[in-house]
């Protein structure tokens, strides 16, 4: 199968340098806000890519949670495999892309752990099922069937059945702090327009790019 003649000619919006925010975390939360409202499928789905100590990557679509002013964050089991790779190196990217609006973000930058305050908050505002699932899943294990995943859940839930579940520790948020945010908005003939944000001793720096 071949994809050549696949094309779409982006005209939808246009960005400048005058229409931008000073700071990228607020660029990005109005962005958000616009993926919202025009109904974008999934407007808070990222993928997260990581990598191990020697540089290996892995990609996987996450769900951000919270935009904050220090940065963006999302969480998961902290033995996942993704859990393994950010102990081991903690520099992270993000992409989004919302095809609604023909864009698309990038965030490259370094991750650490939310505050146990901040992870307990977030898993009781959980659905009950969901706390359950973070519970019962092994993330990133092998296992035998569906069957076996199916018995953990049912286990945990009549373990805790009379109980207000807390957060297991090894589930929690991570935070992404960023030092790269790129904002992309397609246009037509592929003369996209591009505007990268770079931390830059305590100054973001903005600069044009070409597509």
């Amino acid at each position: 199968m071949e994809f050549i003649d696949i094309r779409k000619e982006y005209m939808l919006k246009r960005l400048d340098m005058d229409s931008l925010n000073s700071n990228p975390i607020d660029q990005f939360s109005q962005w958000l806000q616009e993926a919202v409202f025009a109904k974008a499928l999934e407007p808070n789905a990222m993928v997260l890519s990581t990598a191990t100590r020697d540089g290996k990557p892995s990609s996987r679509v996450v769900l951000l949670k919270q935009v904050t002013v220090e940065g963006f964050a999302f969480f998961t089991n902290y033995n996942s495999r993704k859990g393994k790779q950010l102990r081991d190196n903690n520099y992270v990217a993000l992409n989004f892309f919302w095809p609604e609006l023909e864009r698309q973000i990038r965030i490259e930058g370094k991750i650490r752990k939310s505050s146990t305050d901040e992870s307990n908050a977030y898993f009781l505002s959980r659905p009950v099922g969901s706390q359950i699932g973070a519970w019962a899943s092994p993330q990133s294990q092998s296992v035998p069937s569906r069957a076996f995943l199916e018995k953990l859940y049912h286990d945990c839930e009549q373990q805790f059945k009379d109980e207000i579940l807390q957060r297991p520790t090894h589930w929690g948020g991570y935070i992404v702090i960023p030092s790269l945010v790129e904002f992309w908005q397609g246009r037509e003939n592929r003369l996209h327009d591009r505007f990268q944000y770079k931390y830059n001793e305590s100054v973001w720096e903005i600069e044009r790019l070409a597509p």
